[in-house]
């Protein structure tokens, strides 16, 4: 099932506050740059004093440009710290804010224009470096993760320019090669600002839509744990996110094991708390290792056992082979920790049963849990509780013996043995 309501809402909350921040970022990012500005424009009239005033005839226009840097350097700062003092306080700036103050950003170089036109050909400011700066708002628009915001700097910058080109060229004296005042080029100009705005718009967009999308993908990782716990394999998890998100209750052929801990309670009533849980530790862990080695999941932990299925929820084909496979790996892992003294001297029974079960998610909302319904559980269950009769460690059905290839080598025929509840006898083989 898809993200729930609740995370959803808490999710779109969060990012919208992570936006804001990203909206602080970008407006430092402007404030620094126009604050640099304000020290390379006095520099650049001192290092090339002669070409200034001869272009623009006094060094008045830097300093009213440094003016308009400097007045947007507060600007900036004060917006940014109005957008803090919003976030501290859980509140969110409206959209018709966010759109007046890209507005007001992008109408900059536009102001700035106007300033040097008062001092030298406004035709020249025009394709001169001033000009740039609507790059700039474009591409910093990006940090809005907003594809209409972007978009909006974008016309703001093309129509703005466009205006103050065909003003420029319908005054007297603009003084300037036809070319650079003819329509076409001034409208090509305007369409390159607007492309570049909505290119800008495009990338915002795939941010945000790849952001939600990591959130869906995480929260459907969440979800297939908490389906299955944490005894589930990576591969296995992946496989299910490759599949889609539906955990739908279906059929499938699947080998069921039983794993028993042989006379436990014998084994713990005079241990304490801890070195019981240390001993459940040591084999639970083995057996957990074991089964996800052999692409099977282990369903439900039931204090001296577990039960484990092997070709559910995914199916490799060979789940008999697989879980025959996990059964011998396990009574030897038990062995060497017995050997290496790491648990005490003690043994296991497996039994293995294989046929169709019902698998899916039972439970509510609040708590689910992958489930596995059939006849074929309570007779691998059965199974396995016969080695306490018949003194083995490892006991499985003909269906299982006949499906699991190389494994079944060395099987011990028991014979039709009738187990409890069940009226039809079982054949059943020893493999250990």
């Amino acid at each position: 099932m898809p993200a729930t309501a609740d995370s959803l809402a808490a999710f779109e909350t969060h990012l919208a506050c992570e936006i804001l921040h990203s909206e602080r970022l970008r407006m430092a990012i402007l404030a620094g740059i126009f604050a640099l500005l304000m020290v390379i424009l006095p520099l650049f009239a001192v290092a090339f004093r002669e070409d200034y005033l001869r272009n623009f005839g006094s060094l008045a226009m830097i300093g009213y440009a440094t003016a308009v840097a400097g007045a947007l350097v507060v600007y900036e700062l004060l917006v940014r710290a109005l957008l803090g003092r919003m976030l501290d306080s859980g509140r969110m700036p409206s959209p018709l804010l966010r759109f007046w103050n890209a507005f007001i950003e992008t109408s900059t170089p536009t102001l700035v224009m106007l300033v040097m036109g008062q001092y030298a050909n406004p035709i020249a400011v025009l394709q001169g470096p001033a000009a740039f700066l609507y790059a700039v708002f474009i591409v910093l628009s990006t940090l809005r993760l907003d594809f209409r915001l972007s978009a909006f700097t974008g016309v703001v910058a093309a129509a703005e320019y466009v205006a103050l080109s065909f003003s420029v060229a319908a005054s007297d004296g603009a003084g300037a090669p036809d070319v650079l005042t003819a329509p076409g080029f001034v409208l090509m100009k305007g369409v390159m600002l607007l492309l570049a705005g909505v290119a800008a718009g495009f990338v915002a967009g795939q941010l945000r839509r790849r952001i939600v999308k990591a959130f869906y993908a995480g929260e459907e990782r969440q979800r297939l744990f908490n389906a299955f716990g944490q005894q589930v394999s990576p591969e296995i998890v992946e496989e299910l996110l490759r599949q889609g998100p539906g955990i739908a209750s279906r059929r499938h052929f699947v080998c069921v094991m039983f794993m028993d801990i042989r006379d436990f309670t014998r084994l713990v009533e005079k241990r304490s708390p801890e070195a019981i849980v240390g001993l459940q530790n040591a084999v639970f862990g083995a057996g957990i290792e074991v089964v996800n080695r052999h692409r099977g999941v282990i369903n439900q932990f039931m204090g001296d056992g577990f039960m484990a299925t092997f070709g559910a929820p995914i199916s490799s084909g060979e789940d008999c082979r697989h879980a025959v496979a996990a059964a011998r790996e396990l009574v030897a892992q038990i062995a060497a920790l017995v050997a290496e003294a790491r648990i005490p001297p003690l043994s296991i029974g497996i039994g293995l049963h294989a046929g169709e079960v019902v698998t899916g998610n039972i439970g509510t909302e609040a708590r689910r849990q992958y489930s596995i319904t059939g006849d074929v559980v309570i007779l691998a269950s059965r199974i396995e509780q016969l080695n306490k009769e018949y003194g083995s460690q490892i006991l499985v059905s003909a269906e299982v013996l006949e499906r699991c290839g190389e494994q079944g080598a060395g099987a011990v025929a028991l014979g039709a043995v009738r187990v409890k509840g069940r009226d039809t006898p079982l054949e059943v083989y020893r493999l250990a």
